[in-house]
């Protein structure tokens, strides 16, 4: 990979603040996980139900990716078998905006584009 450094930060494409966001989240699915978040899922098997059909092996990967990278954090509802539910933290609440800001462009600009209504 190529590596750029600024100060002792090691960027993976360069310090872009765009460039960054993707990186990080970027991918097809990690801001609808963070959507649904948002409107209020937070078990696997909600997330799994989203009119988009993600994937369960990428729903994992996703769901240990945004936990990694302080986006989300699990906890435990069940003991046996262990099953868990997700919430965003302070770092994925800012994501909201974002979001919004996302869903007006999409208003404005792609016909037939609409906004969901709060889960629970």
């Amino acid at each position: 990979m190529n590596h750029t450094h600024t100060s002792d930060i090691d960027f993976e494409r360069s310090p872009c603040a765009v460039a960054n966001m993707l990186d990080l989240l970027g991918d097809k699915w990690s801001l609808l996980i963070v959507r649904d978040l948002i409107l209020g899922k937070s078990r696997y098997g909600e997330f799994a139900d989203s009119r988009e059909g993600i994937p369960t092996n990428i729903l994992a990967n996703r769901l240990k990716r945004l936990e990694m990278a302080g986006v989300i954090k699990k906890s435990a509802y069940s003991a046996k078998p262990v099953r868990y539910q997700y919430e965003l933290t302070e770092k994925g609440r800012d994501l909201q905006p974002v979001l919004e800001a996302m869903a007006d462009w999409a208003l404005k600009h792609v016909p037939g584009a609409e906004v969901f209504s709060r889960y629970r």
